[in-house]
C-alpha cells in the first residue's frame, strides 16, 4: 500500500535525528555485469516430501501479481522408472515420485514461472551399491553409491522418461540438473562423481538428452555441497562437455557466496554460462522458534552476496518451513508461524524476486561508513530494467544514514520518480512499506534517509524527456522558466549544465557554455 508524502517527511524527521552520516552510492550506469534469471524455493517442505496436492504454497509465492514474486520452481526427479507409482510397484518411497510436483508445477508454469529437475540418485539398478540410497550407513554397508559405468548410456535415457512423463502431465520442464550434492556422502537417497565421472558422463553421452522433443531442455550441471569450483572448472574447461552445459550450479552450505560462487562464476562468465544457487536453508538449525529479525537480514545479505558474486538465479530450500516462506502451523515456533500464511523471510525475499528479476546489474559503490568491515554494516547493489534503476541497500547495524544515490554527472543520468520499499521487522501486517519520494525536478541525486537494521529497494524511474543542447533560446515556450542545478536546487542565473521547467511543464537539460 503506498504511502502519502506526508509519512515520507515523518520517517525523514524521525530517522535524521539518529542519523550521523551520510552515505553515498554512486551508480554507474555504463558497468554491466550479469542478467539475473530470477528467484525460487524447491517444491518440498518436512523430510523432503513434495507438497502434492496441497498448491497453496505456490499460490501464496509464485507469480508477478503475487506479493513475492517467485518465478523458479525446484523439483526432486525420485529415482524411478515411472512416475506414479503405488504401493504394489517396485519402486522408491511412494510419496516421492514424479507426480508429487505436477500440480505445483502447473500453477508455476501457467504464471510464467521456470521448473527445474534434479535426481537426489538414479534408479538403484544403475548404481553400484543397487540402491538409491547413498551407502554411508552400517546396514547399507558402507558402501559408496555410484553410477555404474556399464549404466552410463541409460542416464539420459532415463532422463528423457521423466520429461515425458511431466509433459504428458501438461508440464513443460525447462531444465534438469545432472545431480543433487554429488560430492556429500549420505546415507538418504543420492549418488556420488567426482568431477572427472561427471565430465566422461557429459561428455559422452549428454547428447542423449532429447532436447528437440522436449521444447529445448536445458541442462544443469551437478549442483555440489559448496559450490566447489573443481566440477564446474573440469565441465568448462573440456571442449566437448562445455557445449552440452547451459547452468553452473551449486549449493552454499558453509560457503559464503563471495568466497566460493564467485570463484565459480570465473569460467561461466568467460564461457557464457547462467550460474545458479539451487540450495540453501538460512537458520534451519532453530528447533524452537522463528528467526528474528537479525536472522533475516543476514538473509537478505546472502542474497545480495550471491548477486555480487555474479549468480543469475537463487533457489531457496523448503517452500514451507519456519524458517522459510510459508508457515508450517507447528504451535511450538510461535503463533506467528500459521499454515501456509506467509512469514517475514517471504517478504524478504520478495525485494529481490519482485524488483530484480529480468535485471541487468550495474556497478554500485558504497563509500562515507567506516564501521568495521567485520559487522558487515552495509550492503548494496544495483540494476537496470528499461527506464528504471533498482538500487538494494542493507544496513545491518543500529546506525541510520542519510542515504545519498548518486549518478556522475558525466553519465548524464537523471531521475525524475523514487519508490522506496521499506522493511523494518517492525511492521505488523505489510512487511513491505512503500513510499513515494518526492522529485521536483530531474535530477542526477537524490538524499534519502533509512534507518538501522533495515532492508531497502530503491526503484529510480529516468527521465527520458531531457535532451542535451546547445542554445537556450531554440524551443521557445510562453512564460517564464524555472532554473535549477543538476542537485535540483533552484537557481536564478543559469549556465554550464543545468535543468530548465519550462511554462508547459516539461523540462529539459541545457548545457550553456558561458555565464551570461
Amino acid at each position: 500500500m503506498k504511502k502519502s508524502f506526508s509519512l515520507f517527511f515523518a520517517l525523514a524527521i524521525a530517522f535524521s535525528a539518529h542519523a550521523q552520516k551520510t552515505l553515498t552510492i554512486t551508480l554507474t550506469e555504463s558497468k554491466t555485469y550479469q542478467k539475473v534469471t530470477g528467484f525460487g524455493a524447491a517444491c518440498c517442505d518436512g523430510l523432503m516430501c513434495p507438497l502434492g496436492t496441497d498448491t497453496a504454497p505456490v499460490r501464496l509465492l509464485y507469480g508477478p501479481t503475487s506479493k513475492i514474486g517467485l518465478n523458479i520452481m525446484r523439483m526432486e526427479i525420485s529415482p524411478n522408472f515411472k512416475g506414479d507409482i503405488t504401493a504394489s510397484d517396485v519402486g522408491w518411497d511412494t510419496p516421492y515420485d514424479w507426480q508429487g510436483c505436477v500440480p505445483s508445477a502447473k500453477i508455476v508454469k501457467q504464471r510464467g514461472g521456470i521448473v527445474f529437475g534434479t535426481p537426489w540418485s538414479p534408479p538403484g539398478q544403475y548404481k553400484t551399491n543397487g540402491t538409491a540410497q547413498g551407502g554411508n550407513a552400517d546396514d547399507q554397508g558402507n558402501q559408496r553409491g555410484e553410477l555404474r559405468k556399464d549404466c552410463y548410456e541409460k542416464f539420459f535415457p532415463w532422463l528423457n522418461s521423466y520429461l515425458k512423463y511431466m509433459k504428458s502431465k501438461g508440464v513443460k520442464v525447462d531444465a534438469v540438473s545432472i545431480q543433487n550434492e554429488p560430492d556429500w556422502w549420505v546415507s538418504y537417497s543420492g549418488c556420488l562423481y567426482t568431477p572427472q565421472q561427471q565430465v566422461d558422463l557429459v561428455k559422452n553421452y549428454a547428447n542423449m538428452l532429447d532436447r528437440e522433443t522436449y521444447d529445448g531442455v536445458r541442462l544443469i550441471s551437478a549442483e555440489p555441497l559448496g559450490f566447489d569450483k573443481s566440477y564446474s572448472d573440469a565441465l568448462l574447461n573440456d571442449p566437448v562437455a562445455r557445449e552440452q552445459i547451459d547452468i553452473i550450479a551449486g549449493h552454499l552450505y558453509g560457503h559464503p557466496p563471495l568466497e566460493y560462487m564467485k570463484p565459480a562464476n570465473t569460467l561461466a562468465q568467460k564461457y557464457g554460462k547462467e550460474v545458479w544457487m539451487t540450495e540453501h536453508s538460512v537458520t534451519d538449525y532453530l528447533k524452537d522458534r522463528l528467526p528474528n529479525w537479525k536472522e533475516q537480514l543476514q538473509f537478505a545479505q546472502e542474497l545480495n552476496e550471491c548477486m555480487l558474486s555474479g549468480c543469475t538465479g537463487y533457489i531457496y530450500w523448503y517452500m514451507r518451513a519456519q524458517w522459510a516462506f510459508v508457515g508450517t502451523g507447528e504451535s511450538q515456533y510461535g503463533t506467528q508461524n500459521k499454515k501456509n500464511v506467509l512469514l517475514p523471510r517471504a517478504f524478504v525475499m520478495s525485494h529481490f524476486s519482485k524488483y530484480v528479476t529480468g535485471t541487468t546489474r550495474i556497478k554500485a559503490t558504497a563509500s562515507g561508513y567506516t564501521e568495521p568491515k567485520t559487522e558487515d554494516p552495509f550492503e548494496t547493489t544495483a540494476y537496470v530494467k528499461g527506464d528504471s534503476i533498482i538500487v538494494m541497500a542493507i544496513a545491518a547495524t543500529n546506525q541510520a544514514y542519510n542515504l545519498r544515490l548518486f549518478f556522475p554527472t558525466s553519465s548524464n543520468t537523471q531521475v525524475k520518480s523514487c519508490t522506496h520499499i521499506l522493511s523494518t521487522g517492525n511492521e505488523t501486517e505489510n512487511l513491505c512499506q512503500q513510499t513515494e519520494i518526492p522529485v521536483e525536478t530531474p535530477t542526477n541525486m537524490l538524499t534519502v534517509p533509512i534507518p538501522g537494521n533495515s532492508l531497502n529497494t530503491f526503484i529510480l524511474v529516468k527521465d527520458d524527456g531531457a535532451t542535451v543542447i546547445r542554445d537556450i533560446d531554440s524551443e521557445k515556450v510562453k512564460g517564464p522558466s524555472t532554473y535549477y542545478d543538476l542537485q535540483g536546487r533552484r537557481i536564478s542565473k543559469p549556465h554550464g549544465l543545468y535543468i530548465e521547467k519550462r511554462a508547459d511543464g516539461t523540462y529539459r537539460k541545457i548545457y550553456k557554455d558561458t555565464e551570461d
